[in-house]
């Protein structure tokens, strides 16, 4: 029981921060696409088209991680979520580091659910991390 009802929180709260910052993707969110290009080099266009990109695979990524948690979108949300984290602190995002504490959460959370589903017995099988 007890562990059923972790597991729906992070399910939860994995769910919000992927579909939130997914609509402010698909919204495209100025600041997000002036990183993009920064970091890329790509035009501002290119930037926003690959910010739509990222937007809708966030709110897919949501809505797997809450109606059935597959341990390969987990292991996604935990690199996904771990890059941008780390982005926060990087010179030109030019966010306060608290950004990056605050962001912390999210791998976390990533994690503790993969942990709760389990790892799977058998590393080197994919069938076993598309359950």
């Amino acid at each position: 029981m007890k562990q059923s009802i972790m597991e729906w929180a992070l399910r939860i709260g994995l769910f919000g921060t992927f579909v939130g910052h997914g609509a402010f993707a698909l919204q495209g969110k100025a600041a997000w696409i002036t990183w993009i290009s920064v970091f890329t080099g790509w035009d501002a266009t290119l930037a926003t088209q690959a910010l739509l990109v990222i937007g809708a695979v966030d709110i897919i990524v949501g809505f797997i991680i809450l109606i059935k948690p597959i341990r390969i979108v987990l292991v996604w949300a935990i690199i996904w979520t771990a890059w941008t984290t780390v982005m926060r602190i990087m010179p030109f995002i030019g966010d306060p580091i608290w950004e990056f504490f605050e962001g912390l959460i999210n791998p976390a959370s990533a994690i503790a659910l993969l942990y709760l589903r389990g790892l799977p017995a058998e590393m080197s099988r994919l069938r076993e991390w598309l359950k």
